[in-house]
């Protein structure tokens, strides 16, 4: 079977509290944590990754790239098997289990993409992350789901807007939007959505605003 890219996208929480004492402690940085990725369940892909698989992965991805400061990921869906550095957002400094979850700890780093990921989650906007290999799939026999194969391998994982997992969200929780208040007003009287608010906040960011 050839290999493909394959993305999945999984549930990552942050809590404003969180967000802040981060910040405090570690002289300005955002170092966040949460569910990376799971083993056994399928996902909104139809995809299952064998615990198995992931663990092999898993420890091989801190070996050859989280203990050498080069785990890198970046914001939104690249469609390569390669990290592009101009685009790089953040850098998982460590890995671990609970369950059938893979969690991990996520440096967001000063570079043009992080301090665009590092604004979105101050304003609370709501963020997935994905992980992102290489390798084939086998149709299971009920025909409902596919599962990662051994050729799998585990390439990084990445800041996205639209994840494919049910649930999947990265965002600060106790933070919402309320759409009636003025703030949410364009100047043409129109509603900003959660949508006009993230390309406010990129242009700002930018701009130099």
């Amino acid at each position: 079977m050839s290999k493909s890219l394959l993305i999945d996208t999984m549930l990552f929480e942050v809590s404003p509290q969180q967000i802040d004492e981060s910040i405090s402690d570690n002289s300005g940085k955002l170092i966040v944590s949460g569910v990376l990725q799971r083993a056994e369940s399928k996902n909104q892909n139809g995809r299952v990754y064998p615990r198995e698989i992931l663990m092999r992965e898993a420890k091989k991805y801190t070996k050859e790239f989280i203990n050498q400061k080069r785990a890198m990921g970046e914001l939104d869906h690249p469609e390569s098997a390669v990290v592009n550095l101009k685009n790089v957002s953040h850098n998982v400094s460590e890995m671990w289990w609970e369950g059938q979850n893979l969690l991990g700890k996520v440096e967001v780093l000063s570079t043009p993409a992080g301090n665009i990921l590092k604004e979105l989650f101050k304003a609370g906007i709501k963020l997935g992350i994905s992980s992102r290999g290489m390798g084939s799939v086998s149709e299971s026999s009920e025909g409902d789901t596919v599962e990662v194969q051994k050729d799998f391998e585990l390439i990084a994982f990445d800041f996205v807007s639209n994840p494919s997992t049910h649930g999947a969200f990265m965002h600060p929780m106790n933070e919402s939007v309320n759409y009636n208040t003025n703030e949410n007003l364009r100047e043409d009287g129109s509603v900003c959505d959660k949508w006009c608010k993230t390309e406010s906040i990129i242009s700002d960011i930018l701009t130099g605003v």
